[in-house]
C-alpha cells in the first residue's frame, strides 16, 4: 500500500471513495476545489500491484481510503475519513491517520478537531487510540438516517 498526499487530479477517485462510504458524500467538484487550497492537506491509500487480491474491479493505483482537513489558524478540522468496505479492519484506517497526524504537525497544526456519527463506534474507537477527546455534541448534525454528531478534539501542542 503506497500512503501519498492528494492532489486536486485525485478528486474523482477520493470522491467515488466518499459516495461508498457517505450518505452525504463529497462531489468531485468539492473535492478538486478543496484540494486546490494551500490551507488543506489530504492523503490517500493507495493500491499497488502487491497489494491486489482480486476484489472485483480492483487495479494498481485505486485509492481505497482518504483523510484530510483543512488547517485554519493552526487548528486542524478533519473532514474527511474514509476507507471502502473491503479494506476495513485492517488498520488501514489507523496507518493513514498516523501519517497524516504526523505530516500535519509538521506542518503546524496544533490541535485537530472532527465530527463523527454517535453510532459509529469504530471510527469513535480510532480516534480515541490517537488521543481524541469527545468534547460536545452537535444534535441532529448527520441526515440520512438523523443523527447527532460527536465532537472530538486532540491537542498536539508540546507533543511534536
Amino acid at each position: 500500500m503506497l500512503f501519498r498526499p492528494m492532489v486536486s487530479e485525485d478528486a474523482l477517485a477520493a470522491s467515488y471513495v466518499e459516495d461508498h462510504c457517505f450518505s452525504a458524500p463529497w462531489s468531485e467538484r468539492v473535492y478538486r476545489e478543496t484540494l486546490e487550497q494551500e490551507y488543506s492537506f489530504y492523503m490517500a491509500a493507495v493500491l499497488e500491484e502487491d497489494d491486489l487480491t482480486g476484489i472485483p474491479g480492483e487495479y494498481a493505483g485505486q485509492i481505497v481510503a482518504t483523510c484530510g482537513a483543512v488547517n485554519i489558524l493552526g487548528e486542524g478540522d478533519i473532514s474527511n475519513v474514509a476507507v471502502l468496505a473491503p479494506y476495513r479492519r485492517q488498520g488501514l484506517a489507523g496507518h493513514l491517520m498516523e501519517l497524516f497526524l504526523e505530516e500535519e504537525k509538521s506542518r503546524g497544526v496544533e490541535t485537530f478537531v472532527l465530527e463523527v456519527r454517535a453510532s459509529n463506534e469504530g471510527a469513535i474507537s480510532l480516534y480515541t487510540k490517537f488521543g481524541f477527546e469527545t468534547v460536545g455534541c452537535r444534535r441532529g448534525f448527520y441526515e440520512d438516517p438523523k443523527e447527532d454528531a460527536l465532537i472530538m478534539k486532540l491537542s498536539v501542542m508540546g507533543n511534536n
